[in-house]
């Protein structure tokens, strides 16, 4: 039996998810995290990825970029939380569950804000994470490609065949949630990569969407452009909420401004207050 800490505070718990691998989960969580602790909330992180830990390893660049450079960045909590070595299905699921519950519960002390990081894969522990999320983000590359995690397309029509394995799973989430503990799960779509150009596939992606969100239940929302410097600064651990403090301000172009701006709009549309 699966045994729940109730706490007299409790902080908001955000989830990133998505079942593709290069959706740019990680990248959107760890903007997230320093964007967050910028606004002067207290933040931990979880990563549910062991294995691969790109959210984890990100932190671990920006911790010895602080030591290196001398520098006083902020910094979350962090927290790693392994798949159960259960070999039998139910133990597992019993044993994740468990474990993530008693991570958030202490995390929960003295933080704010959570920010979970789930694999590109489905698995036990990527199910259990959905389900403890107040607000899910599904950062999706805007194609119609990647548009397969959340609906089957018919080819000829272009309409909505019906909701893919991923959306039926979020939605069993929702309903683990409810019965855990009455809450509910806020689902963000966020199209992610976004092309500066009107294209045809774009104004497909939007209409589709459009469509799904009425279906299946969650609002979209602009995420981040096609822009390189978002991946080149994983080696360093650092963000575009981070560059005025590090970079020369005669450094900063259009595209770093706006680049803030768009993690600007994703904090604002999580809606914290």
């Amino acid at each position: 039996m699966i045994r729940y800490i109730m706490t007299t505070k409790r902080p908001h718990v955000i989830v990133t998810g998505n079942e593709k691998g290069g959706s740019g989960k990680s990248t959107t969580a760890m903007h997230l995290v320093v964007g967050l602790l910028r606004d002067g909330l207290s933040v931990a992180s979880i990563d549910l990825d062991s294995r691969q830990g790109t959210l984890s390893n990100y932190l671990f660049n920006r911790q010895k970029f602080n030591i290196d450079k001398g520098k006083n960045l902020p910094m979350p909590e962090i927290r790693v939380v392994e798949h159960s070595k259960e070999n039998k299905r139910d133990a597992a699921e019993i044993e994740d569950e468990q474990h993530l519950s008693d991570t958030i519960t202490e995390l929960s002390a003295s933080n704010d804000v959570i920010v979970i990081d789930t694999p590109g894969a489905d698995s036990i522990l990527t199910r259990v994470g959905h389900s403890f999320a107040d607000t899910l983000i599904t950062p999706l590359n805007d194609s119609l490609i990647d548009l397969d995690v959340l609906a089957r397309v018919d080819p000829s029509s272009l309409k909505i065949q019906n909701p893919s394995y991923y959306s039926e799973m979020v939605w069993q989430q929702k309903m683990r949630r409810a019965k855990r503990d009455g809450g509910s799960i806020d689902w963000i779509v966020m199209r992610n990569r976004l092309s500066h150009l009107d294209a045809r596939n774009k104004r497909e992606v939007e209409r589709l969407l459009l469509d799904l969100s009425e279906r299946v239940g969650f609002r979209q929302v602009s995420g981040f452009g096609e822009r390189v410097i978002y991946r080149e600064l994983f080696l360093s651990g650092l963000t575009m909420m981070d560059s005025i403090e590090v970079f020369d301000t005669k450094e900063l172009s259009l595209s770093h401004i706006s680049a803030r701006q768009e993690v600007r709009g994703l904090i604002d549309a999580i809606s914290l207050a």
